[in-house]
């Protein structure tokens, strides 16, 4: 019901850094949270980071705290993930997704974005 645009993917090089961009089509303020994840060739999806408006919590996988930063701007409908200190094991396709009722049932999702992590 919610469409998603993710943009911002690119390649970088080990260390270097990347901002993602996820717009929706309706108010953010109407989802309770939102998420992003990413799939690595020949791997299954996993959950990077989500944050829930209601609580203002963020949460994020072992594998990237400390480097990246989930944020939202209701003004701009939009997410985003600040990616620092970026290894070559975070390559892969990023998605944003909705849990518009923040039980973690992801119900929206973009088309992805690629980011390449690669000297």
């Amino acid at each position: 019901q919610v469409q998603l645009v993710e943009s911002g993917g690119g390649l970088v090089q080990p260390g270097g850094s990347l901002r993602l961009s996820c717009v929706a089509s309706t108010s953010i303020s109407d989802i309770a949270s939102m998420g992003w994840f990413r799939q690595a060739p020949g791997k299954e999806r996993e959950f990077v980071a989500s944050i829930s408006w209601r609580s203002q919590s963020k949460y994020y996988a072992d594998s990237v705290k400390g480097r990246f930063t989930i944020s939202r701007d209701n003004a701009k409908n939009s997410v985003y993930l600040q990616m620092d200190s970026l290894k070559p094991e975070d390559t892969g396709v990023y998605y944003c997704a909705t849990d518009p009722w923040g039980d973690s049932r992801f119900e929206d999702w973009g088309q992805g974005t690629q980011v390449t992590v690669s000297s």
